[in-house]
C-alpha cells in the first residue's frame, strides 16, 4: 500500500514537472497589428471634436470589397462627452434614405485607445487614434483578427500627400492598396428623421 502510494505520489510530482515546462517552453502569442500601431501622443480630445468626412478606408472585409462600387458619401459627427469617451454620429444614405448611427467610443487604458462595445462580447472593437492633424485623423479599428484604416478630413478632399500618409499607414499593418477604397465626394446626409437612426449606444 506505502509502495502504490509512493508511485502515484512521484506520477503527480512528474506531472507537474512536465506541465510547467511546456508552459516556459510555450512561444508568446504572436503580437497583433493593432499593438504596432503607436497612438497620437499628445491627443487632446477636443482635436478630434466637430464633422468629418469619411474620404477612405483600407480593409479586407469582403462585403466591402463586393460592393465598393455601392459605397455612399458618409460624414461623423464627434462630440467630447466627459473629457475621456466619444460621441460618435454617422450620417449616410442606405437605400436612398437617410440614416444616423450612434455610437460611444469609451476610453481605454492607453491615451489615444478607445472601446466600441457591441451587443456581442465577440462584436467588440478596439479604436486607436493613429494620427490626429486639425484638417485630417487616421483611425485604426480591430475586431477580433481584423483590422481596418480609416481617413478622415474636415471636407471631402484632401491633399495627395495625406492620401499617400494614409495608404503607408494601411501598408504598415498589411494592407495594401487593393484594398483600399474611397468614398464619393457629394451626395452626403446632414440629418435624418426619428424613424431612421440606429442607436447602438442603447443596444
Amino acid at each position: 500500500m506505502a509502495a502504490l502510494r509512493t508511485l502515484l505520489l512521484l506520477g503527480l510530482l512528474l506531472t507537474a514537472r512536465g506541465q510547467r515546462a511546456a508552459q516556459r517552453r510555450r512561444p508568446p502569442s504572436p503580437q497583433s497589428a493593432l499593438e504596432k500601431v503607436v497612438a497620437q501622443e499628445p491627443l487632446s480630445l477636443h482635436q478630434l471634436s466637430g464633422k468629418w468626412f469619411l474620404v477612405g478606408m483600407a480593409s479586407r472585409c469582403r462585403y466591402l470589397a463586393e460592393h465598393s462600387h455601392q459605397l455612399e458619401a458618409t460624414t461623423v459627427t464627434v462630440t467630447v462627452l466627459d473629457g475621456q469617451s466619444l460621441a460618435i454620429s454617422t450620417f449616410r444614405k442606405l437605400d436612398r434614405m437617410c440614416w444616423e448611427i450612434r455610437q460611444h467610443y469609451l476610453p481605454a487604458l492607453a491615451p489615444g485607445h478607445f472601446l466600441l462595445n457591441g451587443h456581442r462580447k465577440s462584436s467588440k472593437v478596439d479604436v486607436v487614434v493613429g494620427e490626429a492633424d486639425p484638417s485630417f485623423i487616421i483611425l485604426y479599428y480591430q475586431k477580433g483578427h481584423s483590422i481596418s484604416v480609416k481617413l478622415y478630413g474636415r471636407s471631402s478632399l484632401v491633399s495627395d500627400a495625406i492620401v499617400d500618409k494614409f495608404e503607408q499607414r494601411a501598408r504598415a499593418v498589411g494592407l495594401s492598396e487593393d484594398v483600399v477604397y474611397y468614398f464619393p465626394t457629394y451626395g452626403f446626409c446632414d440629418s435624418a428623421d426619428e424613424f431612421h437612426i440606429l442607436d447602438e449606444t442603447k443596444l
